[in-house]
C-alpha cells in the first residue's frame, strides 16, 4: 500500500545544440548524461550545467551534415571509459571520454536498425537493414550472424504426445464450440509503427528477445535467443501486438503492448512466448500509442512512455510518462507526468538510472534534461486520538483507494471506499490538525488540488431495509483549487502538506538548481484558486518534508542530510536550522528517504530511514537493518530484515536506550519484540488501539496485536479503573488475567466493588478467579519495559498468599453487596484458595438447601452443587463432605456423583451405628486425617488404647499422642517406651535415653546413653540407679573406648581417671590425643614421673617428626600444584590468542563476517560432556563431581580442580596453628630445642609461602568474572556484550563461587614461641 513520492527533480536547459536528442544514456561511474543527436554526442552534467566532453558526428562523415542521419543505439562502457554508438549508416563508433575522439570499430553496409548490449557488457547485439542479427563480443569481434525471421519455433518447442485431436480435447469455460472455432487472422501492425526491431536482454544476460515485423503477416512476433545465438522460442500469434518490448530485469516476464478492439493493454509474456497477464491503460482504444516500455533496475516500477495517436485541434500531440507498480496481482498507476502539447517540452529520450533504481532521466526535444528522484512512502492519516480512522490512501491513476483500518481490514486491491478524480493523482496529503485528520487533499497531474471532507455522521449510522448499517462513511468532495502559478514542467510542486484549513505548503524548484523554494498557498479572492501567500528560498534541495500533528512543527530535509524547521504559524514565515535543546544543529549523516517527527525522552526528535535500511535519530544511528517504521502515539514501530517487529515506547527511552533495544535479540518475555513474516512492512498503527497492520511482499495484509501496544493499553485502562475494557481485551488476546491484580495490587484491593460492578457477569468473575495463581506476572510474564516506574507492591500480612488475599477481598465485597447473586463466585473463592476450603463451600451449599434463597437472581442448592462439582473432582468433594461428619451433606453429594449406592450406603449405615467419637475416628482414618483420628480415638475411652498405640506406631504420631495423656499415667509410659524404641531405630540414642529417663525407665535410659556415647548422662543415670563401683568402673571403661573411637581423648581420660581410677591409662589416652599439658598435669597429680620418660618424651619426639614431615609434604605439594596452575592458565591464554589470530583479529576487514560465528568456534569441546549428569543418582552425581575435580593433566576442569585442592591445603595448614603451638610448648619444656626450632621454621615457611601465593592463585578478576560490566563508564554496546557473553557461558554454581573465593588465613592467631 505504498505510493511513489517525488523526492526531488532537476531541470537543466544549459545544453543546447542543433537538431534534437535521439539517444540518452547515463554514465554509472560519474552520473553524467550521454546525449546523442543527428549531429553530435556530448557528455553533460545536469547538476552543474557543464559539458564535460563533446564530439561531432558530422565532421568526420559518420552522419550526413543535413541532419538526415540517426543514432539508433548508445551505450556507456565504464571499463574502457568510452561510449558506443550505432548509426543508421551502419557504422559502430566508439567515443572516448578522455580524448573526446571518435573511432569507427566496424561498419555494416546494409545499415543498422538497433543496438543492445548485454547487462554484463560482454556481448552486443546489432540488427541490420537486411533484418539479420549480428552478435559480437565487447571487443567487437563477430561471433555469429543469423536472420531475425526463422520458421523454426526454437529449442523450447512444445511437445505433442498425440492424445487425441483438438476436437476431442477439454476447452474449459469456452465450451465445445471452441473445437470448431477457426483461428483468428492476424492483422498487420499499425501504420504508426516504426517497423524497427526492438531488442531487450534478461537481467542475467543469458537470454535476449527481439520483436520484429514478420514479412509474411505484417504483424510483430517476439523471438527469444540464448547468448550463444540459438533460438529458444517464438511467441504465439498475437493480434494487435505493438512495437514496445522490455524484459523485466528479474527475468520473469517480457512486457509489450497490445491493442484490442475495445481497449489498449500492456501485456506480459513468458520466455516461451505465451501470454501471461495484462493490465489496461487508462486511455480510449485509439487515443494514444506506446512509444516505449522501460523497467527500472530492481523490477519494481514499469515506465510507460505514451503519445497521442492523432494530433489535437491545434495540430499538436500530447505526451505522457506513466509509472506503474504491481502488488497483490493488481497494477497501480502511481505517477503520471503530463508534458502537454508544446513540442519543445515533449520527451524524446527516456531511461532509468543504472545505479539508483528510482531515478528517471528524460531529454526533451528542446534540449532540456529532466531528472526525477522517487521514493516509496505510505500515506497514512497523522491523528493520535480515537477520532482518527487510521486511513491509508493508495494512488491508482485517477482514483484514491482509501482504507479505514480502525473499522476493518480490507485487503488490497480492494478498499473501504475510493475517490474518483478527473485527472491522475500524483500526491495525497491528510490534514494535520487534531480531530480532523481524516480529511485529505490530492494534487493531480493537471496541477489542481482537490479536497475531501469527512461526511457529517448526523447521529446513528443509517440502516438499510435489510437491516445492514453503514459503518464507514466515505469522504465527500468539497472543492477543487487551481494554483495561480506558472508550472513549467510536470510535477513542479512536490511534498505537499495541508497545514490547516486554508493553508498548504509545497516545495518547488529554486532560483538555481541547487536550491528549493517553499510555497505557502492559501485561497485567494477567487474562491477556486490558491494563490502564493509566501515564497521562501532554501539554500539546498529539499527531498522530504513532514509535520507533527501534536506539536504542529514542520521539518525539512535537504539532499545533504541537513534538517531545517519551517516557522509557518506566524505573520512572517521563515526557515531556520533545526536545533536541539542544547543549541546544537541537527543533521542526518546521510540523506533519508523517509522521515518522521516524534518526542524521544521529552524532546522533539527527527527520525529518518535511508534506502540502505539505516534508521537515524538526528545524527545518531539507531539500527542498520530496518525495513520500515511508523510513529504512533508514544510508540515507534519498526520492522527489520531479521523478520521482527519492534514496538518501543519513546517517552521512557533515550537515544542510547533505543540503540540498545534495537540491537539486542530480546528475551523470552520481551514485550517489544515480535516475529513476523519475511519481508513484512508497517502499513499503519491504529491510534489508541493495539493493532499494527503489516503488508507482506506479495501485497496481502496481516493485522497483529503487538504485545507492547496491548500491554500499554491495558496498563492505561487499569490505571483509569476501566476493568471491563481491560478484561475483554485480555480475554480476547489471551493475556493472563492475573495482570489485573498484579499491575497495581493496592488499587485493585481498594476498588473491588468497582471491579465487580463493571464486570457484572458471574461467568467473567469466575473466569478471573479460576486463572489466579501465585506468581507475579509483572515479573515473570509481562515485565515493565525499561524506564517505566515500578508500582509499590502491597503489604500482605505475614504468611498470607496472593490468591488468598484476592479471594478473601472479593468474597467480602460480594457478600456485602449481593450474596445470593454472587453465590457461585463466593464458592469459587473458597475453592480457589491455596488451601481449598471445601468444607466451608459444602456447608454453604447445605445452607442453601435448608434455607432456599428468595427472589430473583438467587441460586438454589442443586445449581450450586452442580457448579461445585464442575470445579472439584467428585471423589474429592465426596471425601471432604464426609469430613464434615454431616451425613445429609454426604448423601447430597453422593447423589450427584456417579457412585453406586451399593458402595457408599453400607459404609454410611455402618458409621451411623457407631459411637460419635469412634465414628469420627473411623471417618478421619478413612480420610487419612490421622491427627484428628487420634484425637477422636482418645475421646472414645481407655478401652481403645491398644488401637491408639497401634495408630501411633503406624503413623509415627508420638508427640501428638504424648500431649493427650498425663505424664504420670501408664498410657504415657507405654507411649514413651514406644517413642524411645522408634528413636533408637532412627539412630537418635541420646533422645531415646532422655525419653526413657523422664518416664523413669532408668535401665533403658542407661543403655541408650551408652549406645550414643553420652557419657555425662550415662554417669548420672548410673549413680541414680545406683550401680556398684565395679560396674561403674566397667561402664567408664566402655564409654572411654567409645569416646576414643570418636577421637574424644580428653573426655575418655576423664572417665578413666575419675571413674575407672586408672591414671596410667588416662595419661596414655591424653598422650594419644596430643593433649600434652593435660597429660603433664595428671602425671604430676598422681606423682608418676616415670611416665614422662617412658611415654611422654618419646611421644613428643615422634609427634615433632610427624608434624615436620606433614608440613614439608603439604608445602611441596602446594608448590607443585601452584606451578601447574600457572602453566594451565598460560596455555589457556595462548589458545585464546591463537584463536583470535586464526580469525584475523578484530581489526581485519572481514571481522564482521565472522562475528556471529566466533562464539561457536571458541566454544569448548567439553561443553556438552556432562549433559546427562542431572539424571543420575546421588551417588553417581557425587562420583561425577569428584571426577570433574580430578587433577589429571588435560582435564577440562583442571584449573578448577587445582584451585579447589590449593584452597583445601591452605585451610588445613591454617587449622594446625593451635596444634603446633601446643606441641612447641611441650618440646621446649623438655629441651627438645632442635626439634622445636625445626618445626617452627618449617611451619613458618609454609604459612609465609601460602600467604604470598593467595593473591596470585586467586586474582581479583576471577571473583569479578561473573559480574556484568556496568557503571558510569560503560556504554550500551559494552553492557550488551557483557550480558550476551554471560548468557553463552554456563551460570556459576555455588561450588564454583566457593572455589573462586580465596581462603581466609588467621594471621592474628599467635602460634610461635619467641625463644
Amino acid at each position: 500500500m505504498r505510493n511513489l513520492k517525488l523526492l526531488k527533480s532537476l531541470k537543466s536547459s544549459e545544453l543546447q545544440g542543433p537538431g534534437s536528442p535521439q539517444c540518452l544514456a547515463v554514465r554509472s561511474d560519474t552520473g553524467t548524461l550521454l546525449i546523442a543527436s543527428q549531429y553530435s554526442i556530448a557528455e553533460f552534467n545536469p547538476q552543474t550545467g557543464q559539458v564535460a566532453s563533446e564530439a561531432s558526428l558530422t565532421a568526420d562523415g559518420y552522419l550526413p551534415a543535413d541532419g538526415s542521419g540517426c543514432v539508433v543505439g548508445l551505450q556507456d562502457l565504464p571499463e574502457t571509459e568510452s561510449a558506443c554508438l550505432a548509426l543508421t549508416s551502419g557504422d559502430v563508433v566508439v567515443f572516448d571520454f578522455n580524448t573526446s575522439q571518435l573511432e569507427c570499430v566496424g561498419s555494416v553496409n546494409s545499415g543498422l536498425t538497433s543496438m543492445s548490449w548485454s547487462p554484463d557488457e560482454e556481448l552486443v547485439i546489432l540488427t541490420t537493414g537486411q533484418e539479420t542479427i549480428i552478435m559480437m563480443t565487447k571487443t567487437f569481434e563477430p561471433i555469429t550472424e543469423f536472420g531475425i525471421h526463422q520458421d523454426d519455433f526454437g529449442e523450447g518447442k512444445f511437445i505433442t504426445v498425440g492424445w487425441g485431436k483438438k476436437e476431442t480435447q477439454f476447452h474449459g469455460s469456452e465450451g465445445k464450440q471452441a473445437a470448431q472455432k477457426k483461428a483468428q487472422e492476424v492483422k498487420p501492425t499499425a501504420e504508426w509503427d516504426d517497423r524497427c526491431p526492438r531488442v531487450t536482454w534478461r537481467g542475467d544476460g543469458q537470454l535476449f528477445a527481439v520483436s520484429a515485423v514478420c514479412p509474411s503477416t505484417g504483424a510483430r512476433k517476439v523471438r527469444v535467443w540464448n547468448r550463444e545465438g540459438v533460438l529458444q522460442a517464438t511467441s504465439e500469434a498475437v493480434n494487435g501486438l505493438e512495437q514496445a518490448l522490455s524484459w523485466k530485469p528479474s527475468g520473469s516476464l517480457l512486457a509489450s503492448t497490445q491493442r484490442h478492439p475495445n481497449k489498449h493493454c500492456v501485456v506480459f509474456m513468458e520466455k516461451n512466448g505465451l501470454l501471461h497477464g495484462d493490465f489496461t491503460l487508462p486511455f480510449r482504444k485509439d487515443q494514444a500509442k506506446v512509444k516505449e516500455l522501460l523497467w527500472n533496475n530492481d523490477s519494481t516500477v514499469l515506465a510507460v512512455w505514451l503519445e497521442d495517436l492523432t494530433p489535437g485541434e491545434d495540430g499538436r500531440l500530447n505526451t505522457w510518462v506513466q509509472l506503474w507498480t504491481v502488488a497483490n496481482y493488481h497494477w497501480y498507476l502511481k505517477q503520471s507526468l503530463d508534458f502537454g502539447t508544446d513540442p519543445s517540452q515533449a520527451p524524446v529520450c527516456v531511461c532509468w538510472d543504472p545505479e539508483r533504481a528510482l531515478r528517471l532521466h528524460l531529454a526533451t526535444r528542446g534540449w532540456s534534461c529532466l531528472v526525477y528522484d522517487w521514493g516509496w512512502t505510505t500515506e497514512r492519516s497523522p491523528g493520535t486520538d480515537a477520532s482518527d480512522y487510521a486511513n491509508v490512501a493508495v494512488i491508482d491513476g485517477d482514483k484514491i483507494l482509501v482504507t479505514t483500518f480502525r473499522q476493518g481490514i480490507v485487503p488490497p486491491p480492494m478498499c473501504s471506499f475510493d475517490l474518483q478524480l478527473s485527472s491522475p493523482v500524483n500526491q495525497v496529503t491528510f490534514l494535520c490538525q487534531p480531530q480532523r485528520t481524516n480529511q485529505l487533499a490530492a494534487l493531480t497531474a493537471n496541477g489542481n488540488i482537490t479536497i475531501y471532507n469527512q461526511a457529517d455522521s448526523g447521529g446513528e449510522p443509517n440502516k438499510a431495509a435489510n437491516e445492514f448499517k453503514t459503518v464507514i462513511r466515505p469522504l465527500v468532495f468539497k472543492e477543487t483549487f487551481s494554483i495561480a502559478m506558472h508550472q513549467e514542467a510536470p510535477l513542479c510542486l512536490r511534498h505537499l502538506l495541508w497545514l490547516q484549513d486554508n493553508l498548504f505548503v509545497a516545495v518547488s524548484t529554486g532560483l538555481v538548481p541547487t536550491s528549493s523554494a517553499l510555497i505557502l498557498l492559501c485561497p485567494s479572492q477567487d474562491v477556486d484558486t490558491l494563490s502564493v501567500r509566501c515564497r521562501l528560498e532554501v539554500d539546498g534541495v529539499v527531498i522530504s518534508m513532514v509535520q507533527c500533528c501534536s506539536t504542529r512543527s514542520v521539518a525539512l530535509q535537504l539532499e545533504d542530510g541537513r534538517i531545517r524547521k519551517l516557522l509557518w504559524d506566524c505573520a512572517d514565515p521563515s526557515v531556520e536550522e533545526w536545533q536541539e535543546s542544547s543549541g546544537c544543529s541537527v543533521n542526518f549523516p546521510v540523506p533519508c528517504t523517509q522521515m518522521a517527527l516524534c518526542s524521544v525522552d521529552g524532546q522533539e526528535c527527527v527520525l529518518g530511514l535511508t534506502d540502505r535500511s539505516h534508521l537515524y535519530a538526528a545524527d545518531v544511528e539507531l539500527a542498520s537493518n530496518v525495513s520500515s517504521f511508523a510513529v504512533c502515539d508514544d510508540f515507534l514501530v519498526v520492522t527489520t530484515h531479521s523478520h521482527t517487529c519492534r514496538c518501543l515506547r519513546l517517552s521512557t527511552l533515550g537515544l542510547k536506550a533505543l540503540q540498545a533495544a534495537l540491537a539486542q535479540d530480546g528475551g523470552q518475555n520481551d514485550e517489544t519484540l515480535r516475529r513476523v513474516e519475511r519481508g513484512s512492512r508497517v502499513v499503519t498503527v491504529v491510534p489508541q488501539d493495539t493493532r499494527v497492520v503489516l503488508q507482506m511482499p506479495r501485497g496481502n495484509l496481516e493485522t497483529v496485536h503487538h504485545r507492547a501496544l496491548v500491554l500499554a493499553q491495558l496498563r492505561q485502562w487499569l490505571d483509569d479503573l476501566k476493568f471491563r475494557e481491560a478484561f475483554e481485551c485480555m480475554r480476547k488476546l489471551r493475556i493472563n488475567l492475573n495482570l489485573i491484580y498484579d499491575h497495581n495490587p493496592k488499587v485493585f484491593l481498594e476498588n473491588t466493588h468497582t471491579f465487580l460492578k463493571q464486570l457484572d457477569s458471574i461467568s467473567n468473575i469466575n473466569l478471573f478467579l479460576t486463572e489466579l495463581r501465585e506468581e507475579d506476572t509483572t515479573i515473570s510474564m509481562y515485565p515493565r519495559p525499561g524506564g517505566c516506574p515500578q508500582l509499590q507492591r502491597p503489604l500482605h500480612a505475614p504468611g498470607s498468599k496472593k490468591v488468598d488475599v484476592i479471594c478473601d477481598a472479593l468474597r467480602r465485597t460480594m457478600e456485602d453487596t449481593h450474596p445470593n447473586k454472587f453465590c457461585l463466585s463466593v464458592l469459587t473463592t473458597h475453592v480457589k484458595k491455596s488451601t481449598p476450603e471445601l468444607e466451608i463451600a459444602l456447608q454453604k451449599v447445605h445452607e442453601l438447601r435448608v434455607n432456599p434463597p428468595e427472589g430473583d437472581g438467587g441460586v438454589n442448592a442443586e445449581e450450586a452443587l452442580k457448579y461445585l462439582l464442575f470445579l472439584v473432582n467428585v471423589n474429592d468433594l465426596y471425601e471432604h463432605s464426609l469430613g464434615t461428619y454431616d451425613f445429609d451433606l454426604v448423601l447430597m453429594v453422593a447423589e450427584k456423583s456417579q457412585k453406586d449406592p451399593k458402595e457408599y450406603l453400607p459404609f454410611l449405615n455402618m458409621l451411623k451405628s457407631m459411637e460419635v467419637n469412634y465414628q469420627r475416628y473411623t471417618i478421619d482414618k478413612h480420610l487419612r486425617r490421622y491427627g484428628k483420628a487420634l484425637m477422636h480415638l482418645r475421646k472414645s475411652g481407655d478401652e481403645h488404647f491398644p488401637e491408639v498405640l497401634q495408630l501411633v506406631k503406624e503413623q509415627k504420631l508420638y508427640s501428638q499422642a504424648l500431649r493427650l495423656y498425663s505424664a504420670d499415667s501408664a498410657h504415657y509410659k507405654a507411649l514413651s517406651r514406644a517413642y524411645a524404641k522408634h528413636l533408637l531405630d532412627q539412630q537418635q540414642a541420646e533422645q531415646a535415653g532422655l525419653m526413657l529417663w523422664r518416664c523413669g525407665e532408668l535401665d533403658g535410659a542407661l543403655q541408650a546413653f551408652t549406645t550414643g556415647a553420652s557419657w555425662r548422662n550415662a554417669i548420672c543415670v548410673a549413680q541414680q540407679i545406683p550401680l556398684p563401683s565395679d560396674r561403674l568402673a566397667l561402664l567408664a571403661r566402655d564409654l572411654a573406648g567409645r569416646l576414643s573411637g570418636q577421637r574424644r581423648f580428653t573426655e575418655a581420660a576423664v572417665l578413666l581417671d575419675q571413674y575407672a581410677k586408672d591414671c596410667e591409662e588416662a595419661i596414655s589416652m591424653l598422650i594419644s590425643g596430643a593433649a600434652w599439658e593435660e597429660a603433664l598435669r595428671l602425671i604430676h597429680m598422681h606423682n608418676r614421673a616415670d611416665i614422662t620418660e617412658t611415654d611422654l618424651k618419646p611421644a613428643l619426639d615422634e609427634a615433632a617428626s610427624a608434624q615436620i614431615f606433614l608440613v614439608e609434604t603439604q608445602l611441596a605439594a602446594f608448590s607443585h600444584h601452584r606451578a601447574r596452575l600457572t602453566l594451565v592458565r598460560q596455555q589457556k591464554e595462548d589458545k585464546a590468542r591463537m584463536s583470535m589470530l586464526d580469525e584475523d583479529g578484530p581489526d581485519c576487514a572481514d571481522a564482521e563476517l565472522y562475528s556471529e560465528a566466533s562464539s561457536v568456534t571458541n566454544a569448548s569441546k567439553y561443553s556438552h560432556s556432562n549433559s546427562r549428569v542431572s539424571s543420575r543418582s546421588s551417588k553417581n552425581r557425587r562420583k561425577a563431581e569428584r571426577k570433574k575435580l580430578s587433577l589429571k593433566e588435560g582435564n577440562p576442569q583442571e584449573e578448577k580442580a587445582l584451585l579447589y585442592t590449593l584452597g583445601e591445603m591452605v585451610a588445613s595448614v591454617d587449622k594446625m596453628r593451635e596444634e603446633i603451638q601446643a606441641l612447641l610448648k611441650a618440646l621446649v619444656l623438655f629441651r627438645f630445642d632442635r626439634q622445636a626450632d625445626e618445626l617452627q621454621l618449617v611451619f613458618q615457611q609454609a604459612l609465609h609461602a601460602m600467604e604470598e601465593a593467595v593473591p596470585e592463585v586467586w586474582p581479583q578478576d576471577i571473583q569479578s568474572s561473573h559480574t556484568p560490566l556496568t557503571g558510569p563508564n560503560s556504554t550500551a554496546n559494552s553492557i550488551m556484550a557483557s550480558f550476551q557473553q554471560q548468557q553463552t557461558q554456563t551460570q556459576p554454581t555455588s561450588k564454583d563461587i566457593e572455589i573462586s573465593t580465596p581462603p581466609t588465613m588467621r594471621s592474628g592467631v599467635k602460634w610461635n614461641l619467641d625463644f
